[in-house]
């Protein structure tokens, strides 16, 4: 990035949960958060989750159906589970497959490589340290783009869709799961006792951070409602944009393809 470019960005604003900070700010907050909690991330999701986002994420490796000899990338991939999702689904074919990782937070990386050793899958996956707005690939080298309750922490959504579009294949495949900051009114009253009462205090007693949980909670609340972040995904240039609700609205599947 330019100086200008930096400058530029240290002037603007951006979402961080409920805060403002600076947009050159934000990626550093959001690298730190995620170092923190790396050790006991996937704990947190089964707890916070009771273990639906098991489902979840089966559910978008189900809608991909993954076949050999394609190159995947997975963005802000965590701790690898749908990488490690498409790598098992793939296991049985002759040649390992292509998953890169792609991730900000070095911790989490770590966690995800040693998850990956621990399956017998670390031939099939590479693991890159970078960010969604800019992409260390090369133009339409990619099949499908995958991300997974990545989205909504990026500093700047339309950039990386942007991105998406650029190093996507024609015919490549984008898809992405991600909460919704609204459910269905009937469950309205119960999940929000449990985003910001539960969560936070689950934060607390199993990471000793509550902050980072109530950070999580509140950027779930800015993140687009589905439909307005299907339009955002059509803006940067993708076509056949879907849209499926998952358990009442708590979380939606968006799926596009470059065409």
């Amino acid at each position: 990035m330019s100086p200008h470019d930096e400058a530029r960005r240290s002037k603007r604003r951006a979402d961080f949960g409920f805060k403002t900070v600076s947009e050159s700010e934000k990626p550093g907050l959001v690298r730190a958060l995620f170092d923190n909690v790396a050790a006991r991330y996937d704990l947190m999701n089964d707890l916070m989750s009771a273990g639906v986002h098991r489902l979840w994420k089966d559910a978008l490796v189900d809608l991909l159906e993954p076949r050999p000899g394609l190159a995947y990338l997975d963005v802000a991939g965590g701790t690898g589970d749908i990488a490690r999702r498409i790598a098992e689904r793939l296991s049985r074919t002759e040649a390992p497959p292509s998953i890169l990782v792609l991730d900000s937070s070095l911790r989490m990386i770590e966690e995800g490589r040693s998850r990956a050793l621990d399956r017998g899958l670390l031939r099939s996956l590479r693991w890159v340290l970078g960010e969604a707005e800019r992409l260390p690939l090369k133009e339409r080298s990619i099949d499908a783009y995958t991300v997974a309750f990545g989205v909504r922490n990026l500093t700047r959504i339309d950039e990386a869709l942007a991105e998406t579009y650029r190093v996507l294949k024609p015919g490549g495949r984008f898809l992405c799961l991600e909460f919704c900051p609204a459910v269905h009114p009937a469950l309205a009253p119960l999940y929000e006792a449990y985003s910001f009462r539960l969560v936070p205090l689950l934060g607390a007693l199993v990471q000793h951070d509550r902050a980072s949980y109530e950070y999580l909670v509140e950027s779930i609340r800015r993140f687009p409602p589905p439909q307005r972040f299907a339009a955002m995904i059509e803006a940067a240039g993708l076509s056949r944009v879907r849209v499926r609700k998952l358990s009442g609205g708590i979380a939606a599947l968006h799926s596009a393809w470059r065409l």
